[in-house]
């Protein structure tokens, strides 16, 4: 296990023991020095060298100590500006609650100012229809107004936002975006794919640094009370200067010793590509670095953007397939030139049509070694989402080496969603995690935040059950058969996650020499039936080292 020469720092203690993998925690010590690993082994075993008289021991007796929670794929900004007192979340019961749920925050905002909201989803109301403006007008005639969908891809605007932001019946909406009309031609303040991203920058403008210095702080804290240890932040637009890549927010809290979580940035992938190298070369610590490129090749399945190879079941016109954002010839020209120069691609493709064709390119052009990089880990491209396949690109991703990111929270946002819209036929291939890990795929565990909450053990619950971590609904699980074990999800929300990221052998293992990222569970979940997982709780959280949450 190495041979230590000096002592420790800190040396935590347990007799659950989760390294990673599929092996079963054991009673173990793992010995931290500044912000890595440097010892691992039996508890009986520690070396007296790393005993000395400022080391710290903790004893977490029988709670499980495993590496920190990484969340593969989320939106820092929509994150922690959601849950900030900046703007509002919620779904609502209906389109009229949902206007109604306004209130606080018009209450709270200065006279004038935007109105944000996110989260509400048109399938889950009762009646199930797309909101339109009226509503909207009707409450707030004099302030603009944007309400963001729960899947982050509709904004929902009244007349007085489509006014400060310049579109009119005559405005022509950016290429894979749309701006809705009823049937007399007039905007109903629906805002759908690309023309929502272009126009979420200009909304959220009038915040302030501080402000949203004060969301970010917010966010970190609450990933840590969750166990998250590191992140993904990758781009929410698929659009020049539009990602919502703040790096500049990540810097100055950095800068100030305040950056409690260990954040991977990828930035969309353009023509232009010097982006990502400018984020190199300005981000080079530890704890805050850009490890690739994101892409969108379509949209969502709820709203038939998502590509599919053959027409909805509960299609909407003669041949509707949804769409891809670029076309495949477009995608290619943005991958194959980032993949020659050793940059991994990260590509949102739900629709089966989209997953292929993303393999497609993929398999012409995989990650070449960076210069200079021997001996490092291996660059693999991503897709991210990934809801239904083509039966045979399960196996294909495999063989690729492209790893597979998923959410396992969206298997249950939407039920009798796969039914309604892509009919029996396909619905075996939607999600399919157990099929993934048998055919020799990586996972990588996220939650899409804001679309998911971030909370690691609901979306671990809902990997191990195929059940709603709220609802536990439905009895006996959706599609049981893609269950996958306790051991397999921990692992794809470590190890996997790691992969993603591009931080193989740095993060995701209790390991000597990765960084020392951990967090304390208890109950130890294995001693859990599934479907008690969600008891198990964070006691402590871990960054480099340092102990930044504490039950």
């Amino acid at each position: 296990m190495g041979h230590p020469t000096s002592p420790a720092d800190l040396i935590i203690f347990t007799r659950a023991l989760f390294r990673g993998g599929a092996q079963a925690p054991v009673p173990g010590a793992v010995a931290l020095k500044d912000d890595r690993i440097m010892w691992v082994g039996a508890p009986d075993e520690v070396p007296a060298e790393l005993q000395g008289p400022d080391t710290v021991e903790e004893d977490w007796g029988s709670a499980l100590v495993m590496p920190g929670f990484h969340d593969a794929h989320l939106h820092f900004f929509h994150s922690a500006l959601y849950l900030s007192p900046l703007a509002e979340r919620f779904v609502g019961d209906n389109e009229a609650d949902a206007v109604a749920r306004l209130a606080p925050l018009a209450a709270r905002r200065p006279e004038g100012s935007w109105l944000l909201a996110q989260g509400w989803r048109d399938y889950l109301w009762n009646p199930p229809a797309m909101p339109t403006k009226a509503s909207l007008d009707a409450a707030y005639p004099d302030r603009p107004v944007a309400m963001y969908s729960g899947d982050a891809h509709t904004l929902w605007l009244n007349s007085c936002a489509l006014e400060r932001l310049g579109i009119t019946e005559d405005s022509t909406p950016p290429a894979g975006g749309s701006y809705d009309k009823d049937a007399e031609g007039h905007l109903t303040g629906i805002v759908r794919e690309a023309a929502a991203m272009e126009l979420m920058p200009r909304i959220v403008a009038e915040f302030s640094t501080d402000e949203l210095l004060d969301a970010y702080r917010a966010f970190e804290a609450y990933l840590n009370e969750h166990g998250v240890t590191a992140v993904c932040d990758v781009s929410l637009m698929a659009m020049p200067g539009l990602d919502f890549v703040r790096d500049d927010l990540f810097a100055e809290l950095e800068r100030r010793g305040e950056l409690t979580v260990r954040v991977s940035m990828f930035p969309t992938l353009l023509a232009d590509r010097s982006r990502l190298g400018e984020l190199q070369s300005a981000h080079t610590g530890p704890l805050l670095q850009a490890r690739g490129f994101k892409q969108f090749f379509d949209g969502v399945s709820s709203q038939h953007t998502a590509w599919v190879h053959d027409p909805y079941t509960n299609a909407r016109f003669a041949g509707d397939c949804g769409r891809p954002t670029v076309e495949a010839s477009v995608m290619e020209e943005l991958v194959a030139p980032a993949a020659a120069e050793g940059h991994a691609v990260r590509v949102h493709a739900i629709g089966d049509e989209a997953i292929h064709q993303c393999l497609d390119i993929f398999e012409r052009h995989p990650v070449a070694p960076a210069p200079g990089a021997e001996g490092s880990a291996e660059g693999r491209h991503t897709i991210e989402h990934l809801e239904n396949f083509q039966p045979d690109d399960i196996a294909r991703l495999a063989r690729a080496g492209v790893i597979a990111s998923v959410q396992p929270r969206h298997i249950t946002l939407d039920p009798g969603g796969p039914e309604r819209d892509l009919g029996a036929e396909r619905v075996p291939y939607m999600w399919p995690f157990r099929t993934l890990l048998d055919e020799g795929a990586i996972l990588a565990f996220g939650t899409d935040s804001p679309v998911t909450d971030i909370d690691p053990m609901a979306a671990v619950y809902t990997a191990v059950t195929r059940r709603d971590a709220d609802t536990r609904e439905p009895e006996g699980g959706w599609l049981p058969e893609e269950r996958i074990t306790l051991a397999e999800a921990l692992s794809a929300y470590t190890a996997g996650s790691a992969a993603a990221a591009q931080r193989a052998g740095e993060v995701g293992e209790i390991a000597p020499g990765q960084y020392a990222d951990l967090v304390v569970l208890a109950p130890n979940p294995f001693d859990l039936p599934a479907e008690d997982l969600q008891q198990a709780q964070v006691q402590a959280t871990y960054v480099a080292g340092k102990k930044v949450y504490e039950a």
